[in-house]
């Protein structure tokens, strides 16, 4: 099941990716190693509760088409008996899911955004941007591109605990040195606040040093998803601190690591519950509820989501209400099939 839908995403993404590959004469073994291999492993971890949903509902299906469960109920066995291999094989699932998102995937999504960023994506830009980070230093800039690797009408002011101004430094345009926290100023000009004069500096170009480099302002949306646990929970705490409108985004990947692989208890019992009966149609009409449920659940999700990240939802329970429903309906459904 996970080799089919794996097949099947693969050959679209290289049909609408293709050609940005030839222009952008990415080689074979890049395309193949760097990219797909590690798309493959990000996509089939994401949906795994979702392929084992199918897997089950199938399984079980054709086992009730040929009537295989019917005597195994009429020989005295209690169904918690017939659920209980299920549920073991979705605890190894699950727990091998969570090692994978929180450990293994990240540095392997590290490689692919990578190979994006040389072979796909066009060059990213950040207007008007605004933060403060820790340190009371505040930062403004009109514009970057990444092309250019240059920020316009750039702003770092510094301030005190009491909320005086510090000092400031403008510059025209400005560059961080890739990798470090060095930066060149072109046409610059700072002031430190003291008394009783201040001291006023100006010129065509300066090497500085700050505490923030240009990864920390210009990043992706998709940033989060290269990190593993510790570098995400460090990374939204430093985000929270510089009031950033992106932490809900990047707790809901945090959270999301987490609720997914637990939707592999509730999607089993409920492909167990929905499929352990004999029904007119055959395994067709088992699976077709079952992709049912699967569009219902992933457009909670989404609604959760939204929620979370435009009005101010908790990202952990926006994250965790689909488990928490679909469990519900999990556990009638279970009872349902009891009897």
């Amino acid at each position: 099941m996970l080799a089919v839908i794996m097949i099947l995403a693969t050959v679209f993404d290289l049909s609408d990716k293709l050609g940005e590959f030839i222009d952008n004469r990415a080689s074979a073994k890049e395309v193949i190693f760097e990219y797909y291999v590690n798309f493959i492993l990000f996509y089939s971890n994401m949906f795994s509760s979702m392929i084992i949903f199918i897997s089950v509902i199938w399984f079980t299906a054709k086992m009730a088409q040929d009537t295989e469960i019917i005597p195994i109920w009429n020989s005295g066995r209690k169904f918690s008996r017939f659920v209980r291999p299920y549920m073991i094989a979705a605890t190894f699932l699950m727990i091998i899911s969570l090692i994978f998102n929180h450990f293994i995937i990240p540095p392997s999504n590290s490689t692919r955004l990578e190979f994006e960023e040389r072979f796909y994506r066009r060059a990213m830009t950040v207007l008007n941007y605004h933060a403060e980070f820790p340190g009371n230093e505040v930062v403004y800039f009109t514009s970057y591109t990444a092309e250019t690797d240059l920020i316009n009408n750039f702003v770092v002011e510094k301030w005190d605990g009491k909320g005086n101004l510090l000092g400031f430094v403008k510059a025209g345009t400005a560059r961080n040195i890739y990798g470090t926290k060095d930066w060149k100023l072109f046409n610059y000009y700072s002031r430190k606040v003291g008394y009783p004069n201040d001291i006023i500096e100006e010129g065509a170009e300066k090497d500085t040093v700050f505490q923030f480099d240009i990864g920390e302002m210009a990043t992706r949306d998709n940033i989060a998803e290269a990190m593993n646990y510790f570098e995400l929970k460090k990374f939204i705490e430093r985000e929270r601190k510089k009031g950033s409108p992106m932490v809900s985004t990047y707790e809901i990947e945090l959270y999301q690591r987490t609720s997914y692989p637990f939707a592999t208890y509730v999607l089993t019992i409920i492909g167990i519950a929905v499929a352990s009966r004999k029904k007119r149609g055959g395994v067709g009409i088992n699976i077709a509820i079952g992709l049912g449920i699967i569009f219902i659940y992933i457009f909670a999700m989404k609604v959760t989501t939204v929620a979370a990240i435009n009005l101010g939802f908790p990202a952990m329970i926006a994250v965790w209400v689909p488990n928490v429903l679909f469990g519900g309906v999990a556990y009638i459904l279970y009872r349902k099939a009891m009897r």
